[in-house]
């Protein structure tokens, strides 16, 4: 072979490895091409909607760290699925926030429902129902949670929405008042009859003393084994005997004060031994230092409401829910997180830590563990054990917030001050016109 024919060789090999490395350099972009559209593809960013502070307006440190720990834990057993959430949104703006979110189709995947959002939002096809995955999941069941709280994710018999934590109503009691006066702490087991004794005791317009304060007919109506509005919203209630019984009995109550309003300040002053107050009230102002902060002048604790003539220690129960957008593309990846932030007990148990409420969790919010911590934080916390928690959560009452209702609930106010016992059945029926009318 000639020095010609072996250069036409090196310079045809030396072109033919050009050709080879331009090839492998090409097939080398497009993999990492397919690989990046891969990856963009099999990868899942879930978006959440929360608030910065507390829904209960109780003080609270840190409001984001029960969801960053859920976070942690869900995007660990679930690979390539992350979880994002816009913080720094005031309790106060929050629905606003969603709302405007809503209307530019940008509502986050899974969002926090404020109760007296829940109707609104499933009403206008904003929330996805839930019957069917619940149904078709095998690792779910509804039976972990107390009813009234699945019940308030409710709306036209359909689920719209987990609960997260609940907070129901109780009794606030003003110990040293009652045993200035020589009477005992209640029990949670007590009735409109033990109330009024105690306050007709207590009462003493001329020193300035009172029995209660803030206890509305509506309280009593829950207490009495009655509502005053059907949940569906068409029907008013106004006239039903128990209902009018709780009525009377709230009038009688405030009867004994003479015409005097009391106030806030006169409870706040230890001039009343009687108030309602949320549970989470009740968690964050009797641990040292927020109980000096609040009420240093007299000592305090709380029972169940008190039991009417037809009814139990029944509560009106308020849920923060847990709602899926019914827009979401990551239908069951946000199933799966709205599960582990409604009922995965680790989860649950950090509300006791970060929070105020109850969990909707049967084994959580009777959980020996956590009710002794609890003992512990709040002096007197003994009155609520894992049986009490049990009675008033199984009983509570979670009032329906339908479209008409502020308007219908000043009506039935409006009748309650201004008509007689005989012209309620009238009072019911317009209210009902209005509630079935267009």
């Amino acid at each position: 072979m000639g020095s010609s024919d072996r250069c036409d060789l090196w310079e045809h090999g030396r072109m033919t490895k050009k050709r080879l490395l331009k090839f492998g350099g090409i097939v080398l972009v497009l993999a990492a091409m397919l690989f990046g559209c891969w990856k963009l593809h099999s990868e899942i960013t879930i978006t959440v909607g929360v608030y910065a502070g507390s829904y209960w307006n109780t003080p609270n440190g840190n409001c984001y760290q029960i969801f960053d720990d859920a976070i942690s834990s869900f995007e660990a057993a679930h690979p390539g699925i992350f979880v994002e959430y816009v913080n720094g949104i005031p309790t106060d703006f929050y629905s606003e926030w969603l709302a405007e979110g809503i209307l530019k189709g940008e509502e986050p995947d899974l969002f926090l429902v404020m109760p007296e959002d829940i109707e609104l939002f499933a009403s206008s096809g904003i929330l996805k129902p839930l019957d069917t995955m619940m149904a078709e999941d095998p690792d779910f069941s509804p039976s972990p949670y107390y009813e009234p709280c699945l019940q308030a994710g409710k709306f036209g018999g359909t689920q719209y929405a987990l609960p997260y934590e609940s907070v129901p109503t109780i009794m606030f009691v003003n110990k040293t008042l009652l045993q200035q006066n020589g009477i005992s702490m209640p029990e949670n087991n007590w009735t409109w009859g033990d109330f009024y004794r105690i306050c007709r005791r207590i009462t003493k317009p001329e020193k300035h003393q009172f029995g209660v304060y803030g206890y509305h007919w509506l309280h009593a109506v829950y207490s009495n084994g009655a509502a005053l509005f059907s949940g569906d919203g068409k029907s008013c209630y106004l006239a039903d005997q128990r209902v009018q019984d709780a009525i009377t009995f709230s009038k009688h109550l405030d009867a004994m004060n003479q015409g005097y309003t009391v106030t806030a300040r006169d409870f706040d002053l230890g001039n009343v031994a009687f108030r309602p107050f949320l549970f989470s009230e009740y968690r964050a102002y009797q641990p040292y230092p927020w109980r000096v902060k609040k009420y240093s002048g007299f000592e305090w604790d709380c029972v169940c409401m008190p039991a009417g003539y037809e009814g139990d220690n029944t509560s009106e129960l308020h849920t923060m829910l847990l709602g899926i957008s019914a827009r979401t593309r990551h239908k069951k990846a946000v199933w799966e997180l709205a599960k582990l932030l409604s009922i995965d007990k680790d989860v649950q148990k950090e509300l006791y830590v970060y929070s105020h409420g109850i969990s909707p969790v049967r084994s959580v919010a009777e959980d020996d563990e956590i009710l002794l911590k609890m003992r512990e934080d709040i002096p007197g916390g003994g009155s609520f054990d894992g049986k009490v928690i049990r009675r008033i959560m199984d009983t509570a009452v979670v009032v329906p917030h339908f479209d008409k209702y502020e308007q219908a609930l000043r009506m039935a106010e409006s009748a309650v001050l201004e008509k007689s016992d005989t012209q309620m059945l009238a009072a019911q029926r317009e209210i009902d016109i209005f509630l079935n009318g267009s």
